[in-house]
C-alpha cells in the first residue's frame, strides 16, 4: 500500500512523468505504476506474516530478560531450552531482532541529532487532550496541531472527540487554511491512523492511507518510544497549555475556537531563535513549494450508513436524531463533525439534516420541521413530498421542472398518485433511460404512469419483473377526457 501512495505522490509532484519514468525511479514494474495511478482508492494487499510459533509462548519471558535484565541472547537461549524450547538458536536471534532490538536502541538513546527539512517537504501532526470549563461546565476537548517543518507555521484546531472522522476533518480544514500541503506528514501510532503499530507487522489504517493518497501526501510515523522524531509538533503543546489553556476562560466551544485562532496568529508572529525570524515570514517563502489541493472534499466518503426508522430517527452513539420524514425506511449517510455536530446526508451525499451532538446517552434530539406534513393525506402536500424525491434523483435533468409542471397540470385529479407510480417504476431503470422516456412524455404531452411503463418496455432497456402492456402513443393533438387517466 505504501508503494501505491509513493507512486501517486510522485505523479502528483511531477505530472509530466510517465509510467516508465516513475517505474525507473522507484524500481517497480510499469504495470504496478499503472495500477496505482488507476486506483483512486487502494484495493488492499495482505503480506504474509513471519511466524514464530515455538517462541511466541515465551514472549513475556524474552522481553523481560532482554529489555529489563539486559541479558545476552546466548544466556536467554540457554534459559529457554531449560524451559522446554526446542527450536533453533538463530530463530531466537531473529525473534529478538524483529520484536525488541529497536525498542532497546530507543531506550538506551540519550541524545539525538535534530534535522531540518527543506521547504514543502514535511509537516507534522498531533493532538493533546485538555479539560476546560464552558461557563460552569467542565468539558473534555482535544486540540489538534499541524505544523510545517521548514517554517514552523502552526495551524491549531479543536474537537470534542478524537474519532477518525474528527481527525480527518481537522486535517482537511488545516490544509485549506494553509492553501496547500507538504509532501510528507509525520504522525504517531494512534489507532485512528495505524492498524498495527508493531515493528514486525506494521500496517497503516486504510482510511487514513486513502486520505493521504487522495491528497498526494506520503505518511510516515514516529518510531515507538521515540518522541524526538516529531519534536516540532510536540513542543508547542507545552506553550499552549501554559499560555492559552490555563490563562483563559471560555463561554462555549465557539468562543474557545475563536480565541484559539487568535492565539495561533500570535504564536506564528513570535520571533523564533532558530529561524532568526517569525514562522509567518518564513512561511511566505515555503508556501511556493506546497502541493496544490484537490477541488473536491474526500471527507464525504468517510461516513457511516444508518437506516431511518418509521418514527423518522437514526441512532448514533446511544442517542437518536431526527431525519426529514420522506427518508423513512431509507439508508442515509452520517458523520460526526469534530464531536460537535452530527451531519446527515442523502444517498447522493447532499446534507439533509444537522444536529448538535448530545453529550449523554439515551436522548432523542428532534427537529420539528422534519415532521411537517408527516402522515398528512392532503394531495397537494403528498405531491410536494414525491416532488422532493423526484428532484433528488434527477437533479441533473435539465427539463425536470417542465416534466413536473406538465404532469401536475394534466393530472389535475390526482397528480401525486401518478408521480408516485412513475418514481417507483424508475427505480428499476438507469437514470439515462428514465430521462429519455421523460423527454418523450413531454414531446407527446402525456404523463400517465401506464404510458411510462409502455415506453420503457418498448425501449427494451432492461429486463424487469413487471409485466408491461404495449401502448400505441397518441399524437400530440389528440385530446381525451381526464377521466380516462384517472384512478
Amino acid at each position: 500500500m505504501e508503494d501505491w501512495v509513493t507512486i501517486r505522490n510522485l505523479k502528483k509532484r511531477n505530472p509530466s512523468y510517465g509510467t516508465r519514468k516513475i517505474a525507473e525511479i522507484l524500481g517497480v514494474s510499469r504495470n504496478t505504476v499503472r495500477r496505482a495511478l488507476k486506483e483512486e482508492i487502494y484495493s488492499g494487499y495482505n503480506r504474509e506474516k513471519k511466524s514464530y510459533k515455538k517462541l511466541d509462548p515465551f514472549y513475556d519471558y524474552i522481553k523481560n530478560s532482554y529489555l529489563l535484565k539486559n541479558q545476552r541472547v546466548s544466556v536467554i537461549i540457554s534459559n529457554l531450552k531449560s524451559k522446554g524450547y526446542t527450536g533453533s538458536d538463530i530463530a531466537v536471534y531473529r525473534y529478538i531482532n524483529d520484536n525488541f532490538s529497536e525498542i532497546k536502541t530507543n531506550i538506551n538513546s540519550k541524545s539525538y541529532e535534530p534535522y531540518e527539512t527543506l521547504p514543502g517537504k514535511q509537516m507534522q501532526y498531533d493532538w493533546s487532550q485538555y479539560k476546560v470549563k464552558f461557563g460552569d461546565k467542565e468539558v473534555k476537548i482535544y486540540i489538534h496541531l499541524l505544523i510545517c517543518g521548514y517554517s514552523r507555521k502552526k495551524v491549531f484546531n479543536a474537537s470534542l472527540d478524537i474519532s477518525q472522522s474528527s481527525i480527518l476533518t481537522t486535517l482537511s480544514e488545516s490544509f485549506l487554511e494553509l492553501k496547500g500541503i507538504c509532501e510528507r506528514i509525520q504522525v504517531d501510532n494512534a489507532k485512528q491512523l495505524v492498524t498495527n503499530a508493531s515493528i514486525n507487522n506494521f500496517k497503516w489504517n486504510e482510511s487514513f492511507l486513502n486520505f493521504c493518497g487522495y491528497y498526494g501526501i506520503k505518511p510516515t510515523r514516529s518510531r515507538p518510544y521515540y518522541p524526538q522524531s516529531k519534536g516540532k509538533v510536540e513542543n508547542p503543546f507545552n506553550y499552549l497549555e501554559h499560555h492559552f489553556i490555563k490563562n483563559n476562560e471560555f463561554e462555549s466551544f465557539e468562543d474557545l475556537f475563536k480565541k484559539l485562532k487568535a492565539f495561533q496568529e500570535e504564536f506564528n508572529s513570535r520571533y523564533h531563535s532558530k529561524l532568526k525570524s517569525t514562522p509567518n515570514e518564513i512561511f511566505e517563502k515555503e508556501k511556493e513549494f506546497l502541493i496544490s489541493l484537490p477541488s473536491e472534499d474526500i471527507l464525504l466518503t468517510c461516513m457511516e450508513l444508518r437506516k431511518v426508522t418509521s418514527d423518522c430517527l437514526i441512532s448514533y452513539k446511544g442517542n437518536r436524531y431526527s431525519v426529514p420524514y420522506y427518508f423513512v425506511g431509507k439508508e442515509v449517510w452520517i458523520r460526526s463533525y469534530k464531536g460537535l455536530k452530527l451531519q446527515i446526508f442523502s444517498n447522493k451525499k447532499q446534507l439533509i439534516a444537522e444536529h448538535n451532538m448530545s453529550i449523554g446517552k439515551g436522548n432523542v434530539i428532534l427537529d420539528k420541521s422534519h415532521y411537517k406534513n408527516y402522515n398528512n393525506t392532503d394531495k397537494q402536500n403528498s405531491f410536494e413530498s414525491f416532488k422532493f424525491r423526484f428532484l433528488e434523483k434527477f437533479s441533473d435533468y435539465k427539463n425536470k421542472d417542465i416534466f413536473l409542471e406538465y404532469l401536475k397540470k394534466q393530472k389535475g385529479i390526482n397528480p401525486a398518485y401518478h408521480l408516485k407510480q412513475i418514481i417507483s417504476i424508475f427505480e428499476y431503470y438507469d437514470t439515462i433511460d428514465c430521462i429519455s422516456v421523460m423527454e418523450e412524455c413531454i414531446n407527446y404531452n402525456t404523463f400517465n404512469y401506464r404510458i411510462v411503463k409502455g415506453l420503457l418496455q418498448q425501449h427494451n432497456l432492461k429486463k424487469d419483473s413487471i409485466s408491461f402492456v404495449k401502448i400505441q402513443l397518441p399524437s400530440k393533438d389528440v385530446k381525451r377526457p381526464l377521466l380516462e387517466y384517472s384512478l
